[in-house]
């Protein structure tokens, strides 16, 4: 079993923001006080007790693996390479390619649609053993709506491969995600919006590829080039693949092309604004800010903790310390205590 070296504190600090819960409102829920929920997340307090931590999974509807930062237990190991198994079958099957007959009711367009909103809710709440088990049967009655009627179940299906790559992504399924992420983009062609979604989960697939930059910029491209035009949801699109782009480059060392790519999106992001999901792409100006500091490895702790605390990087780095921390070295007071100071002499 692994660890995520990121404290648990800072991560439950994370989850509260991505929740849009105050540490106020976090801590009532919780029937705690603020400055403990405080104490908690700058590491002052440790999390023990198992119960606690349920109790926090639970507020900020998480798995407990997934707080803790651990990898699945080995004991579903055998359930999720199934469950994997499962999915590589269902991906398997081209039943709207030879137009199968089929003596089961094809699932009707409103059901599928609320099928694919609870993969996708399933899982940005990290339930990635629930999704496994989904999946399958999800990816099937996609592929039959889209058989029997290929216009009307398009959006469904490109859905279904989106998601499908997503969390394989996250199990380390590459050359699987790899296989969803591009019949996604194979059922999209020909819709511009429907392309842009396929090839943000195309680029979360091969960011290590340089390759899939361009593909990136040329989807961007065809959504909304001009950031002052275009719908909310159509810059959102547009600015998370231009954040794709940009984490594409700086994996090959770019740093000129990163500013260059992450400004673009920022324009788009502040006509978008936090808080909005749009294609499930949950872009806006603190994905973008997130994606600044994950250019520079060596800053993203620090940058992510500060952000996850709603203070400035650059305004604190400029703040000294009550004791001169911060100041240069010549400029320091020194407050250390010498032997015998303050203490009557005898």
């Amino acid at each position: 079993m692994s660890r995520d070296p990121v404290p648990i504190g800072r991560r439950v600090a994370y989850l509260r923001v991505r929740r849009r819960l105050s540490q106020q409102s976090f801590a009532d829920r919780l029937g705690k006080s603020k400055s403990w929920v405080d104490k908690v997340e700058r590491g002052v307090r440790s999390l023990e007790r198992v119960s606690t931590i349920r109790e926090i999974a639970a507020v900020l509807r998480v798995d407990t693996a997934a707080l803790l930062g651990r990898d699945a237990q080995p004991a579903g190991a055998a359930e999720r390479r199934d469950g994997v198994a499962r999915i590589r079958v269902a991906l398997s099957a081209y039943p709207m390619a030879f137009g199968r007959p089929t003596d089961r009711e094809v699932m009707s367009p409103d059901r599928l649609a609320r099928q694919v909103r609870h993969t996708w809710t399933t899982y940005q709440h990290a339930r990635y053993p629930r999704l496994v088990e989904l999946l399958p049967t999800v990816v099937t009655e996609a592929h039959r709506a889209h058989g029997q009627d290929p216009e009307a179940g398009r959006a469904a299906v490109v859905e279904v491969y989106r998601v499908t790559a997503a969390v394989l992504v996250k199990l380390g399924e590459g050359s699987l995600a790899w296989l969803a992420a591009d019949r996604a983009m194979s059922a999209a062609a020909g819709d511009r919006l429907l392309l842009a979604c396929a090839a943000v989960q195309l680029g979360q697939v091969l960011r290590a590829s340089g390759r899939a930059g361009p593909v990136m910029l040329a989807a961007a491209s065809q959504v909304a080039p001009n950031p002052r035009a275009g719908t909310p949801a159509e810059l959102s699109l547009c600015g998370s693949l231009l954040v794709q782009a940009a984490l594409i480059a700086a994996r090959a060392g770019d740093d000129r092309a990163v500013g260059d790519l992450l400004d673009e999106a920022a324009e788009r992001a502040a006509r978008v604004g936090d808080g909005h999901d749009h294609y499930r792409t949950a872009f806006g100006p603190t994905a973008v800010e997130l994606a600044r500091a994950a250019r520079s490895p060596r800053n993203v702790t620090v940058e992510l903790s500060l952000w996850i605390r709603g203070r400035s990087p650059r305004r604190h780095a400029r703040r000294p310390g009550p004791a001169g921390r911060g100041r240069p070295p010549h400029r320091r007071r020194d407050t250390r205590r010498r032997p015998g100071a303050g203490c009557r002499r005898w």
